[in-house]
């Protein structure tokens, strides 16, 4: 089902649950754009992570207010153009049950799943209105029952599912659970008339599912090719599952995972690539033809496949033997410093180290790092790509671009400055190209949010880091000023997940290696003069396992190659990093574990509610909570972000408190940034006035 910006927004706009504030814009789009985005009078509805992937989605807000109606128009509109070209689509619509669970409770309107039952009549006129428009099949997707957010779900599942799936006039309801095992979910669902499930057998329930008897008389849909991950299927292995599985189910449907939103279209693009490495590779094209292969070979025997299977054999048994998987001297460094200690000197005689070396005021302001990637900087990157100027001339350009950025920071009285990034295309794959073990795609895009794609690069062996990365761009950053320039660097968790990372190892080992290549290039930042250093982390919350039961072991090498990242610096060289687009709660504790000298932090859309969840764990180093949305193009007031200031005062005391946007300002338009950055200085100096 196609979507302008985001299926759970468009879910929210079909049940008529969209703010008030969105609500009062007349025109269609514009209003859906205002929800998701914001503009100069309507806030935007928080953004966050879509389970444990790199995508979006636009967090529903329901609150007293909120009151259920049905606008099918968009879903319909769909079919008929789909029906009228000869395609027998599925549409696909956000379950009830996840739809709620997802959504946020607002203005004291209690849990949103709470309302469960005011949702029945819809859907199930929904459904009926599908059935009348020719649907033969629907598709509702649920991969909240794979998570432990409710333990109310299951039960709740069954009790909708038994009231749509008596709904008389309705085409045939597959529910589709994926990113992990649905557990007492699976049975509960097979109990009610719904015709088909789906099952995450890559991340998720393993052929166990066998065992539920209530599958007898289901279609079940077997999610044997990864969805969300580029590599090739290991057919024989994925012919095992489904043998299994077969006689446990009326039908036996083949299916990726998950929807292929998450990978690159197709590998065809990809030229420049070994013979080996595309060889292992298999991206959205190639997994669809994965499965119908799997599926001939079900229906047709083994014999109607056996050239597919034996070039799967062949890729499984090249990928084993490749000599750029395993390097022995790299594993045996990570483990020498492990098993040294990777934890810093005591907090406090750190903070008392770093301020006698910064000597920086009271709620000092900084930015994330990132500011506008201009049409010149992209011009420029374009240029040297195509061999139209050489690496001297681009050099030069990108110099002058931080000689921009720096001179613009001191002027609006910017504290702690940032080089700009102007020399990075994103913030992993600018370390990918630099690292072996990694290949960078030409045209692997992938949807992160709204319009926004990014290229992830693929971690396919090894990790090793030949040379420094980034000194030389802040050694000449930090030689136009003398207030401190930030060294930036991703942190090994959020490289990782934003990586397409192979899956032959743990992926706590793959962390560890990528974490010693970023402990090398801080201790080169330092010797280079470089006081402040971030390692970004936004992506630890997005790995976080969707079970409890696993994310303590989760939790624990997360923080551990964070420490092996940053424990070869002195004391007085203070450590930052920054988190987004997360809900905190899960993670608060590893937050604390990770021991950075100063946190920054999204706070802007959620009004500072992670600052409680800190202090309810006793956090004691310093915080940074965004004052504004740099996801929207809106610039917020002086008075604004003197308010957010004056609210994250009454839960930080002033001399651990940051001044910071949300997040780093590359989407953003340079002058956007300039009018929020000269209010959010303008804010930090009102209130520090009154410390």
């Amino acid at each position: 089902t196609f979507s302008y910006y985001d299926q759970v927004l468009d879910t929210a706009v079909m049940l008529g649950a969209l703010p008030a504030r969105a609500a009062q814009v007349a025109d269609d789009l514009d209003r859906y754009f205002a929800a998701a985005r914001g503009n100069k009078d309507v806030a935007p509805l928080e953004m966050t992570k879509w389970f444990d992937t790199n995508y979006h989605y636009i967090v529903p807000e329901i609150g007293p207010e909120t009151t259920f109606s049905l606008n099918p128009d968009k879903v319909l509109s769909e079919l008929k153009e789909a029906l009228g070209q000869g395609i027998p689509a599925r549409p696909v619509v956000i379950g009830p049950v996840t739809f709620l669970l997802l959504s946020k409770g607002v203005d004291g309107g209690g849990p949103p799943i709470e309302r469960l039952q005011e949702l029945i009549p819809i859907y199930s006129e929904l459904l009926s209105l599908l059935a009348d428009n020719g649907a033969q099949w629907v598709q509702l997707d649920e991969p909240a029952l794979v998570t432990d957010i409710s333990p109310d779900a299951p039960a709740l599942a069954e009790a909708i599912y038994n009231k749509l799936g008596s709904v008389s006039n309705r085409p045939a309801i597959y529910v589709a659970t994926y990113f992990g095992d649905p557990g007492a979910s699976l049975a509960g669902l097979a109990r009610t008339p719904v015709e088909a499930i789906g099952v995450d057998l890559v991340y998720g329930a393993d052929t166990a599912v066998a065992a539920v008897p209530e599958l007898a008389g289901k279609t079940l849909v077997a999610g044997v090719v990864d969805g969300r991950n580029i590599w090739r299927t290991d057919l024989e292995s994925a012919l095992g599952q489904l043998a299994t599985l077969r006689g446990a189910a009326a039908h036996v449907v083949v299916s990726t995972s998950c929807s292929t939103l998450h990978v690159p279209y197709s590998l065809e693009p990809e030229t420049g690539l070994d013979d080996a490495l595309r060889s292992w590779l298999a991206f959205g094209q190639e997994k669809v033809a994965e499965v119908v292969t799997l599926a001939r070979a079900l229906n047709e025997g083994r014999d109607a496949v056996a050239d597919e299977i034996a070039a799967s054999n062949a890729a499984v048994a090249s990928r084993k033997s490749d000599p750029r998987l395993h390097n022995d001297r790299i594993r045996a460094r990570i483990d020498e410093i492990v098993a040294s200690g990777t934890h810093r000197g005591d907090a406090a005689q750190r903070r008392t180290s770093q301020e006698a070396r910064l000597h920086l005021p009271p709620l000092p302001t900084t930015t994330i790092g990132s500011f506008p990637q201009t049409v010149e900087i992209r011009k420029a990157r374009a240029a040297l790509v195509s061999g139209e100027i050489d690496e001297a001339e681009y050099q030069r350009r990108m110099k002058q671009e931080i000689a921009d950025v720096i001179k613009l920071q001191e002027s609006l009285g910017i504290d702690v400055l940032v080089h700009g990034e102007p020399e990075r295309n994103d913030m992993v794959q600018y370390f990918a190209e630099q690292l072996d073990g990694f290949f960078a795609t030409k045209n692997g895009w992938v949807q992160s949010y709204g319009s926004r794609c990014v290229r992830p690069p693929v971690l396919f062996g090894d990790v090793i880091r030949q040379h420094p990365m980034t000194v030389e761009w802040a050694k000449y950053a930090q030689s136009l000023t003398d207030k401190p320039v930030k060294g930036m660097l991703t942190g090994p968790v959020t490289i990782l997940a934003w990586s397409f990372v192979r899956d032959d190892q743990p992926l706590a080992d793959t962390a560890n290696q990528v974490a010693l290549a970023i402990r090398d290039e801080t201790v080169d930042l330092q010797a280079a003069g470089i006081a402040v250093i971030q390692v970004d982390e936004p992506a630890l919350r997005e790995l976080l396992p969707l079970r409890r039961a696993h994310q303590e072991d989760y939790l624990r090498w997360a923080v551990g190659s964070f420490r092996l990242a940053t424990s070869g610096v002195a004391d007085s060289t203070q450590i930052h990093t920054h988190l987004c687009y997360s809900e905190f709660g899960d993670v608060i504790g590893a937050i604390a574990d990770l021991d950075a000298d100063v946190t920054s932090i999204e706070a802007a859309r959620s009004h500072m509610e992670v600052l409680d969840d800190l202090n309810s764990i006793g956090f004691s180093n310093s915080v940074g909570p965004g004052v504004y949305d740099i996801h929207s193009p809106r610039v917020p007031s002086t008075n604004e972000m003197a308010e957010s200031l004056r609210a994250a005062l009454r839960a930080v005391p002033a001399e651990r408190l940051w001044v910071n946007p949300d997040c780093g300002l590359k989407t953003r338009n340079t002058d956007e940034v300039n009018a929020s950055l000269k209010n959010m200085v303008a804010a930090a100096q009102e209130v520090r006035a009154g410390v």
